[in-house]
């Protein structure tokens, strides 16, 4: 191959496309002699980001945002050419159902831990030997917990089992579709452990510590900026730019890797159709599931089949704006698990993302399914979409049928960051090191579930196959 190295990518969803573009990047650049396959066993590429745009609505069957203060998908849509096509969410009130009434999630509260006393005092989330409990931060000791722990049982010490229910729980776990009793601190949000550990006090800690929020530049209204980007034409656009500007790479699209074999010091790769593919490096930017079951045959990622995952489904809805009767002050609500509701969580798309919606509509978006409420997803179409509606009903006063319901599975698809979770994924690479040091694993299920978190295991793995082929 006249001295030319290969690199295969194995997942095209925003893990691989990201190590992908900028690996050839780099390519490009320093003029490294390298050829690079990107192979991906749907028929599309994007993962999870599936954008449906028809008749003026823009609606995510996956993600919607991703965190501005995380500056990896910013950085990519620049260097795409596409950073003008950003939008910044509309601000307002998000709350939390409880009991059949809407409360405000209080002001100043940071993932459910309060930053201002006042708001947190009169909330009706709370009764008062709940708040009495709550301020218990203020006195108690640093935990004496070496290691790791569960979110559950972090916060319940601090604060107590209501705030904990009522509050931290459904903001926290939405992310994971998981059991805050079960979810590891150390993997999901180790900051919280940085506060107590260095202030004591959650409450004082996070006060002292979180950026205030800035008024929107060139305005004289003293409106917060929202905290999340998404793309004017859904978070599609960016797969659509990256796969545009892959020339050169080999893009194998409805292809699956069946094998993983190694000879002397390079990676024979069997796929779907028979065909072998011979590599000097690998990035495993696909499932734990799938490393696991491509790796069983060498003894290897054992582990890793212990991961466990959940299954959501998203009900998105369009109406005319006169469907929905009451009027909510907001971008959307949160339901706690002691609800007697099916779905875990609504956005009012329309209010949160203007530019999504036709003027004269509204579009909502609910979320069913959860670690032990699984059985929903599997449900008919039709199912769903009557418990969704009859929830939905109640709650916003909707009424008659919606113009779409566009429902969307992920089955089995949300990695469970359980207690122990950094350890394991540490052991599953060294492992993995010891006999296919030419192959990384990256994405979802490793080091962070956010896109922009998904893009900076990408890159990592890119830079350490780089670095081990030619500096």
């Amino acid at each position: 191959m006249n001295g030319r190295k290969k690199v295969v990518i194995i997942g095209g969803g925003i893990t691989g496309l990201s190590a992908a573009y900028y690996m050839q990047k780099e390519v490009n650049e320093q003029g490294y002699p390298l050829d690079i396959t990107l192979i991906e066993a749907s028929p599309e590429l994007g993962g999870k980001i599936q954008t449906v745009r028809r008749d003026g609505y823009v609606i995510e069957r996956g993600p919607d945002s991703f965190l501005i203060r995380k500056k990896s998908v910013d950085q990519l849509a620049s260097d795409l050419g596409i950073a003008d096509q950003l939008v910044r969410n509309a601000t307002g009130q998000a709350y939390i159902l409880l009991q059949d009434q809407m409360h405000p999630i209080p002001a100043g509260a940071v993932m459910g831990i309060p930053t201002e006393v006042k708001p947190f005092i009169t909330s009706g989330l709370f009764s008062l030997s709940g708040k009495l409990r709550a301020a218990g931060d203020f006195v108690l000791p640093r935990s004496e917990v070496s290691g790791d722990q569960s979110l559950g049982k972090f916060f319940r010490r601090r604060f107590g089992t209501e705030v904990v229910e009522n509050l931290i729980e459904p903001l926290l776990s939405g992310v994971y579709a998981g059991d805050i009793d079960q979810m590891s601190l150390e993997s999901t949000f180790p900051q919280f452990y940085e506060v107590e550990r260095k202030h004591r006090s959650l409450i004082l800690g996070m006060k002292k510590t979180t950026p205030k929020q800035l008024p929107q530049k060139n305005s004289h209204s003293s409106k917060k900026m929202g905290a999340f980007h998404t793309f004017r034409q859904g978070l599609e656009s960016v797969v659509e730019a990256l796969e545009e500007q892959l020339d050169p790479v080999v893009v194998m699209k409805g292809t699956r890797v069946i094998k993983v074999d190694k000879q002397d010091d390079r990676v024979i790769l069997t796929l779907s159709d028979q065909q072998q593919i011979e590599a000097d490096a690998v990035i495993m930017a696909t499932s734990h599931s799938v490393a696991s079951q491509l790796f069983e045959p060498h003894g290897l990622l054992k582990e890793l089949g212990t991961i466990s995952t959940t299954s959501v489904a998203t009900v998105a809805l369009g109406f005319p704006k006169s469907a929905m009767k009451r009027e909510i002050d907001g971008t959307g609500f949160l339901v706690p698990r002691s609800s007697n509701y099916s779905i875990t969580a609504c956005t009012l798309v329309d209010r949160k993302w203007p530019t999504t919606t036709p003027d004269d509509k509204v579009m909502v978006r609910a979320f069913v399914g959860r670690i032990g409420e699984e059985a929903i997803v599997d449900l008919p179409d039709s199912e769903i979409e009557k418990i969704v509606l009859k929830d939905l009903g109640e709650i916003l006063d909707l009424e008659g049928q919606p113009e779409f319901c566009i429902i969307t599975r992920w089955k089995e698809d949300r990695p469970q960051y359980r207690v122990g979770h950094k350890e394991k994924i540490l052991r599953a690479r060294q492992e993995l090191h010891e006999q296919f040091p030419m192959i990384q694993l990256a994405g979802a299920s490793y080091n962070g579930v956010g896109l922009p978190d998904c893009i900076d295991q990408g890159v990592a793995a890119m830079e350490n196959i780089l670095t081990e082929l030619f500096k």
